[in-house]
């Protein structure tokens, strides 16, 4: 089959058009093959192609260390399908050929850059009947990294969110504009931070406060503001040392942030040392806050078919939108090809 796929770590010349790919086999009876019909790519490909994660994710693809070799290799990137089910395992009930899906394949799996992948059954969900492959495709990575990192790590749902002030660091992103539509969803108060430029974008997402982060000292610009219950950070860096002064104190208030130093540290230290580097950074972070009357959190990113199903509802209802460039939508020219050459236009 055809695949993108790469044999080293490295920069765009690394990227290699595969036309004999082996065609990928279940291995485990939970298991599903997808046909791909769209497929998309997200930061996390672009960190991955130059080495970012490998000791973490070599770690997960091969824990015994059965294997005398580096085993990732070639590795296919993409972790959102759009698809139909061509196989099911024996033990899948919920799925049979012919099924319309979507997933995000998680890290450590060959992804989507291919002409059919395969998927465990539970990372799997029906995909939204008003979209198409092409839409689809675009959702469930950044879709379930918000999930986790609002309802799993931070907590919130339908039934506690209503009213309460939730602030998005980096709302403009695929992360982003999602997580402002959920809390909106959930009948939130959402405050959004943003370039001047995505700010006519958050107002069509629903967000009620929208700061330009550009115009002037954000940190002096939130402090104006209300406390907040609830802060994703999709930025990092700087943000960390005064954003949990705009939590509520004493009140359950949590900041979770996706920007972690888990794989860096596993890349650098090694499994054990980057394992135990990450454990006191977190635990120190955690009680360091626990202490000021707030909880601090990180978050990453969960595979998991039941929540794509409520995201779908989502989707379905009107609830959540997508923001797609029209030449995409529409099918346009700008993608990238199993068919033919990488040169192709």
């Amino acid at each position: 089959m055809p695949s993108w796929v790469i044999d080293r770590y490295g920069r765009n010349e690394v990227l290699r058009f595969a036309r004999n790919m082996a065609l990928p086999a279940i291995r485990f009876p939970n298991e599903v093959v997808i046909k791909v019909h769209a497929a998309s790519l997200n930061p996390i490909d672009l960190s991955m192609r130059s080495g970012y994660g490998a000791t973490a994710l070599n770690m997960k693809r091969d824990p015994l260390k059965l294997n005398s070799e580096e085993n990732e290799f070639p590795l296919t990137l993409g972790r959102d399908v759009s698809g139909v089910v061509m196989e099911c395992g024996l033990s899948v009930s919920y799925f049979k050929p012919g099924d319309e899906v979507w997933a995000a394949i998680p890290p450590w799996k060959q992804g989507t850059l291919s002409e059919f992948v395969v998927a465990s059954g539970n990372e799997v969900s029906f995909k939204p009947k008003c979209l198409s492959h092409t839409e689809a495709a675009s959702l469930p990575y950044v879709g379930l990294t918000a999930w986790s990192a609002i309802n799993k790590v931070g907590g919130l749902n339908q039934k506690n969110c209503g009213g309460k002030r939730l602030l998005i660091l980096g709302a403009s992103g695929g992360v982003g504009t999602f997580a402002v539509q959920l809390g909106k969803a959930w009948g939130a108060h959402v405050t959004a931070v943003c370039s001047s430029d995505a700010s006519t974008l958050m107002k069509e997402l629903g967000a009620d406060d929208v700061i330009d982060y550009k115009s002037g000292n954000l940190e002096e610009q939130l402090k104006i503001l209300p406390l907040f219950d609830f802060i994703l950070d999709n930025v990092g860096g700087a943000t960390e040392k005064w954003a949990l002064d705009l939590l509520k104190k004493w009140s359950g208030a949590t900041y979770v942030t996706l920007v972690t130093p888990f794989l860096i540290n596993m890349d650098r230290l090694g499994v054990a040392d980057g394992m135990l580097q990450t454990g006191v950074t977190i635990g120190s972070k955690t009680l360091k806050h626990l202490c000021k009357g707030v909880h601090y959190r990180w978050a990453f990113f969960m595979p998991s078919g039941p929540c794509l199903d409520e995201i779908a509802e989502l989707v379905n209802s009107g609830k959540v939108l997508l923001n797609i460039s029209a030449d995409i939508r529409d099918g346009g020219k700008r993608r990238l090809c199993l068919q033919c050459s990488p040169t192709c236009s």
